[in-house]
C-alpha cells in the first residue's frame, strides 16, 4: 500500500495548530505582564524618591528658618558712644544702657522717649496651639494663646541690614519686607560730653505657625514689616519643648509651653529662662504615593505612631535643637 505522498512546498505552507498559537499566546501574555508589573514597579519607586526628596527639601528648608530666627532671638548688641547703666558719671536714680532700648525694664533717665513701640518683656515665646490675634498683635507681649494640635512661636530681635535681608536698604522681617524705623531719645557721648540724642535702629518682630491655603498645609510667618505669607508648603504639624534653666548656664529640663508659662506668676520672666529650643516639623508628600493605609503609618513628633493616616500620602517627621544665642537670664 503505498503512502500518501506529501508535496514539500505544502508541508512549507502548512500553518501551526491551535495548541501552538495558545501556547504563543500565553507566553506573550506573561512577557506582556512582566514588563508592565517592572515598568509600575519602577514608576512608583520613581515617584516615592521624588516624594522623599521633596519632604526631605522641605523639611530643611523650614528647619532652616525658625533655627535661624531662633538663634538672632533677642539680638541687642552694644553700640558706641553710650553710657553705660554702671557709668559713674551718671546719678544713682539715672538707669541707661549701651544697648537700643527694645527690651523691659524702661530706662529712668530724664528725657528718654521710644517710639512708635513700647518697650517688650518677650525675646522669645511659644504657645501650645496657635495665637488667636498672631496676625493683628501689636508686640509678643499682647500675643494669646489658644489650644490646638499645632504649635506657634514668636521671636524679635534688633534687625539690621547684616542679619536681615536688606529691603531698599532697610533691614526686613521674615518675608523680606522692609521694616519702619524706630527712634528713640538717648545718652550719647558727643565730643567727651554726654547729651541726650535721638538714635535710629530697627526691630524685627517674626510669628510662624501652620495654616492652609488651596487644601495644603504650609509653614506661615507673620512679621511686623507688612502681610502674611507662607514660607513652605506641606508642613502638616510644628512643635516646640523648651530647654529651661534654673537660674544657671544649664539645661534643667524640656517644657511645653503651657508648662513654661505655668512657671511663675510672671510670664515674661519665665520665658527668659529659656535656653535651648527642640523643634520638630511633620511633613507630608505633596501627592498620595503609598498603596495602602498600612503603608502610610508613620511617627509623630512625640514618637507615637499613627495608626490612622488621612491618607495615603507619605508622612515624616524631622527634628533638631537650637541653642538660643541671646539669652537672658531671669532677675533672681
Amino acid at each position: 500500500m503505498k503512502r500518501p505522498h506529501t508535496s514539500p512546498k505544502l508541508q512549507y505552507l502548512k500553518g501551526f495548530s491551535l495548541i501552538e498559537l495558545m501556547i504563543s499566546l500565553t507566553i506573550g501574555l506573561i512577557i506582556t505582564v512582566a514588563v508592565f508589573s517592572a515598568y509600575i514597579g519602577a514608576s512608583g519607586a520613581s515617584r516615592m524618591a521624588e516624594a522623599q526628596g521633596r519632604m526631605n527639601e522641605d523639611a530643611q528648608a523650614a528647619l532652616i528658618i525658625l533655627s535661624q530666627q531662633l538663634r538672632m532671638a533677642g539680638n541687642n548688641p552694644d553700640q558706641a558712644n553710650r553710657i553705660d547703666d554702671v557709668d559713674p558719671t551718671l546719678a544713682n536714680s539715672v538707669r541707661s544702657s549701651r544697648h537700643n532700648p527694645i527690651y523691659l525694664p524702661t530706662p529712668t533717665y530724664a528725657g528718654f522717649a521710644v517710639s512708635p513701640i513700647t518697650l517688650s518683656a518677650y525675646r522669645i515665646r511659644g504657645c501650645d496651639g496657635t495665637f488667636s490675634n498672631i496676625k493683628t498683635s501689636t508686640n509678643l507681649d499682647n500675643l494669646t494663646c489658644t489650644t490646638g494640635t499645632t504649635d506657634s512661636i514668636a521671636v524679635s530681635y534688633e534687625a539690621d541690614i547684616f542679619n536681615t535681608l536688606p529691603a531698599s536698604g532697610k533691614p526686613s522681617d521674615c518675608l523680606g519686607q522692609g521694616l519702619s524705623p524706630i527712634t528713640a531719645t538717648l545718652p550719647t557721648v558727643v565730643g567727651g560730653a554726654t547729651v541726650n540724642a535721638d538714635v535710629t535702629y530697627y526691630v524685627a518682630d517674626n510669628r510662624f505657625y501652620i495654616d492652609t491655603s488651596s487644601s495644603v498645609p504650609s509653614l506661615y510667618c507673620k512679621g511686623n514689616g507688612g502681610a502674611t505669607q507662607p514660607l513652605v508648603e506641606n508642613i502638616e504639624n510644628m512643635q516646640f519643648l523648651y530647654g529651661a534653666t534654673n537660674a544657671t548656664t544649664m539645661v534643667a529640663g524640656y517644657l511645653s509651653a503651657d508648662q513654661v508659662t505655668a512657671l511663675s506668676a510672671n510670664n515674661g520672666e519665665n520665658w527668659k529662662k529659656i535656653l535651648t529650643v527642640r523643634i520638630c516639623v511633620l511633613v507630608r508628600s505633596d501627592v498620595p504615593v503609598v498603596s495602602d493605609a498600612a503603608s502610610a503609618r508613620y511617627i509623630k513628633c512625640d514618637g507615637t505612631q499613627e495608626n490612622a493616616p488621612p491618607d495615603l500620602r507619605l508622612r515624616r517627621a524631622y527634628s533638631t535643637t537650637v541653642v538660643l544665642r541671646n539669652p537672658q537670664l531671669p532677675q533672681l
